[in-house]
């Protein structure tokens, strides 16, 4: 409820009341206390006088009973009872403008953010990663960068994963040692957070922030509730995503300093969950995002049970605390109330922790800063009731409220843009396609190697064959021409002998002819002496005769 431009939470029983100053509010709060003692009430009212002053707000909506800030609230005796104790006249019950958010996309407009917008630290977180790991996914962001590869979801994630492992050797100089191992692990990390929603918080179109900066057509600011209900079942990734909202905020807002009021109001219901198990590393990022996001124009609100929650560096940057019943059961306990006390201004009224052990349902103590910024002294007030609905809006209703919301259409549909996955797939296909253009190559200057030696191999028997055949016509043809030469010269010999005997015949007949000439001559002229050497005679002449003819 909104009271000369304050936001008006309620009043202690001498009638003072318990107020808190829009130019202070972006110092951030804290809303502590046990379960049941009222902090969802707080919550409420504290979120409807932002609204009504024209301040966006966004709420974790973790047990699912604050979606009632769209309806209007009820008149009942008790809300009735409150008011009339409180003095209060001028309460009016009114519904505000509400945007759900879901990031499952069922009870609200579906909430994405991309792999790269929510950077390696903060992924490392959702992971659960080691310092190592951690160190390595950085570097995988890197190598992402530098190759101009765009990150948007989980498969993108994991097949850059991939893609680095199998080029590890490739990297190693440039980027440093990344063990096979490791790469597999944070792959499976990436595989275990997609069974928990990943795959589906992961991906286009991201959320913008920006949207988040605006009112409705009265001018009061819109209340942006993400329903955690399923979400808060995912302790890592609910944690890791409220700090990726602040961190975005702290990113794109600009400095303005201090402003009549805040530009945007943020309660983070269980905030334990954000500083549960988280390394020193995040913690520093979220403790300097809470020191700076306020000079953005963005108060931080931390609900929880006990202030024991928020680490010291985070507790002591809270100016606006809303403490409600707390229970000291055990030592711890009471070491807890005595903390919670002692970061309250003293009232010399009253004591604080034993206030705080003593509280009823719906009062709290409460402390703000003044207009100068000072913390005002504790006051134990009670808080007034919420001008909305306490009970959840029906699933009809709210289903309708999705649908119509201007934002609905924007987010609605998700996209998948051409990105890592995409191009690494192109260029494994193109790898795959060069390898098996390359096999084939091979394949075929084998056949063709195999071919020419086939082709060689039978040359070299052709040749062989045509040589054998040569050398055997060869030896045909000498046999041949020697038998023609045998023939030839038997033919002579026997044209020889048959010369030889006609040459014998006629010398033989010739020499008797020349003997018997020569002897009768010779006869005539010797008488028998005479005779017998002209027979000796002509007979010699005769075979000399024949000797010279046969030498012819």
């Amino acid at each position: 409820m909104v009271k000369d431009m304050r936001i008006l939470m309620g009043k202690n029983a001498a009638g003072k009341e318990a107020v808190l100053y829009p130019g202070m509010a972006n110092r951030h709060g804290l809303i502590c206390g046990a379960t049941g003692s009222g902090k969802t009430v707080s919550l409420k009212v504290m979120a409807e006088g932002f609204s009504s002053m024209g301040v966006p707000v966004f709420l974790s909506d973790v047990k699912g009973d604050l979606s009632g800030i769209a309806v209007e609230g009820q008149p009942s005796e008790a809300v009735s009872e409150r008011l009339n104790h409180l003095g209060i006249e001028d309460f009016s019950f009114e519904g505000f403008p509400v945007c759900f958010w879901d990031i499952f996309g069922k009870t609200g407009i579906p909430l994405r953010t991309t792999i790269s917008e929510m950077g390696p630290l903060l992924l490392s977180r959702i992971l659960g990663l080691t310092d190592v790991q951690a160190q390595i996914l950085a570097v995988v962001f890197k190598i992402a960068d530098d190759e101009g590869l765009l990150l948007i979801d989980t498969k993108d994630l994991k097949s850059m994963l991939a893609y680095v492992s199998e080029r590890n050797k490739e990297y190693e100089p440039v980027y440093g040692k990344m063990s096979p191992q490791s790469l597999s692990a944070i792959i499976r990390a990436v595989v275990s957070i997609e069974a928990e929603g990943g795959d589906i918080f992961f991906g286009e179109p991201a959320l913008s922030v920006e949207d988040w900066l605006s009112v409705d057509e009265k001018g009061r600011g819109r209340m942006h509730i993400l329903d955690a209900s399923s979400l808060i079942g995912s302790p890592r990734l609910y944690a890791t995503f409220l700090l990726w909202m602040l961190s975005e905020l702290f990113e794109l807002l600009p400095e303005v300093g201090d402003l009549e009021k805040p530009k945007l109001v943020f309660f983070f219901d269980e905030a334990h969950l954000l500083f549960s198990g988280a390394p020193k590393a995040l913690l520093e990022k979220i403790e300097q995002v809470v020191k700076l996001v306020r000079s953005k124009g963005v108060g931080i609100y931390f609900c929880t049970q006990n202030p024991a929650d928020i680490p010291g560096g985070i507790l002591s940057q809270l100016g606006n605390k809303i403490q409600h019943a707390l229970h000291a059961y055990s030592p711890a306990e009471q070491k807890g109330v005595r903390a919670a006390a002692m970061a309250y201004p003293v009232n010399p009224e009253f004591d604080t922790k034993d206030a705080i052990l003593s509280l009823g349902t719906g009062e709290a103590v409460v402390s703000f800063l003044d207009e100068q910024g000072i913390p005002t002294k504790a006051l134990k007030v009670q808080i007034l009731p919420p001008q909305s609905s306490f009970a959840p809006v029906e699933a009809v209703l709210r289903q309708r409220l999705v649908v119509i919301d201007p934002l609905y259409e924007k987010y609605e549909t998700p996209v998948d843009p051409d990105s890592a996955f995409e191009f690494l797939m192109r260029r494994g296909m193109e790898i795959e396609e060069a390898k098996r253009q390359a096999e084939e190559e091979k394949r075929l200057a084998k056949e063709r190697e195999a071919q020419a030696k086939q082709e060689a191999k039978e040359a070299e028997k052709r040749a062989k064959q045509e040589a054998r055949e040569a050398e055997q016509r060869a030896r045909q043809e000498a046999k041949e021409a020697e038998r023609a030469e045998k023939a030839k010269q038997k033919e002579y010999e026997n044209r020889y002998r048959v010369q030889k005997q006609a040459i014998k015949s006629v010398g033989n007949t010739v020499a008797g002819t020349v003997g018997r000439q020569v002897g009768k001559e010779l006869t005539k002229n010797s008488g028998s002496f005479g005779k017998q050497l002209a027979g000796n005679v002509g007979a010699s002449v005769g075979r000399g005769l024949l000797s010279t003819l046969l030498r012819f």
